[in-house]
C-alpha cells in the first residue's frame, strides 16, 4: 500500500497530520474484533449524531450518506436506543482517556485506525480500552432475553459506542 498523508483541520485540531500506512478495514491488531464498522455506527445512531459534524472531509463520504448527524446541539432521539449514553468529553479528559492525537476520544481514533493510521502504543491502550467494555455485553446477557432491546438500553447504546453490535445480544 502506498502510504498517504491526512491533514485534519476542524473545530479541534487544526493542521494536524497522520500517516496511512494499512489499508482501510485491514491489518487490525488480532486482539481487536469491532463488530461495526465506523460507518455502520454513524447509521445506527450514535453519540446523539454530534461526533463527527465537522469532521466529514477526513474520512469517506459513504461514512455520511445515511449517518444519522444532528443538525444543531446533540439529540439523543438520533441514538438507536434514543437514550443518551455518553459521558460528556470535561469527563473523558478528567479521567485521562484522551490521547493529543484525537482529542474526540475513541471513536476518534477507531475512524483513524480503521482508515489504516497505526500508532502502536496508542493502539494497544484504546484496544484495551475496547476490551475492557466486554463486562457490559456481559451484564445484558445476565440480565435481558436474547433480543430484548427495551432491557438495559443505556447500556446497549454505550456498547453501540464501543463498536459491539448490541441488537445482537
Amino acid at each position: 500500500m502506498k502510504k498517504q498523508i491526512v491533514t485534519v483541520n476542524d473545530r479541534m485540531q487544526k493542521g494536524y497530520r497522520y500517516e496511512l500506512t494499512a489499508a482501510v478495514g485491514r491489518s487490525f491488531d488480532p486482539e481487536f474484533k469491532p463488530q461495526l464498522t465506523p460507518a455502520e455506527m454513524l447509521k445506527l445512531g450514535v453519540f446523539g449524531g454530534k461526533y463527527m459534524t465537522d469532521c466529514a472531509k477526513e474520512f469517506p463520504a459513504s461514512w455520511f450518506a445515511h449517518a444519522k448527524l444532528a443538525k444543531g446541539k446533540r439529540d439523543n432521539a438520533l441514538n438507536f436506543f434514543n437514550i443518551d449514553a455518553s459521558n460528556p468529553l470535561s469527563e473523558w479528559r478528567r479521567k485521562g482517556w484522551i490521547h493529543d492525537d484525537d482529542p474526540r476520544g475513541w471513536f476518534q481514533w477507531y475512524c483513524r485506525y480503521y482508515m489504516g493510521r497505526r500508532m502502536p502504543v496508542e493502539d494497544k491502550r484504546q484496544i484495551g480500552r475496547w476490551k475492557a467494555i466486554r463486562r457490559h455485553i456481559r451484564q445484558v446477557e445476565i440480565n435481558c432475553e436474547p433480543g430484548n432491546l427495551l432491557c438495559r438500553p443505556r447500556q446497549r447504546q454505550a456498547l453501540l459506542h464501543w463498536a459491539y453490535d448490541s441488537r445482537k445480544f
